[in-house]
């Protein structure tokens, strides 16, 4: 019986059956993977999707303000009269 009222910050190991024994990490999210005596992390996201969505944000971002800086204001141009 596990006692909940401990805080954990690994989850019970497990093997799989190609004789990994994987043990679960929960601050931060991921699993320690050991295989043949080697312990890899192995974290719970995927490092190159993170890094694609912060290409297209800075895109995204870069095209709004080139639209911006070029685009002129639908209001006339406010001009003083002259002497």
């Amino acid at each position: 019986m596990v006692d909940m009222t401990e805080p954990r910050v690994f989850g019970d190991p497990y093997e799989t059956p190609d004789g990994t024994t994987v043990l679960p990490v929960h601050r931060p999210v991921g699993v320690f993977a050991v295989r043949d005596g080697q312990a890899k992390w192995e974290p719970a996201y995927d490092a190159t999707r993170v890094a694609l969505l912060g290409v297209g944000v800075g895109l995204v971002a870069a095209t709004l303000a080139g639209i911006a800086m070029v685009h002129r204001p639908p209001w006339p141009d406010l001009r003083a009269r002259g002497r």
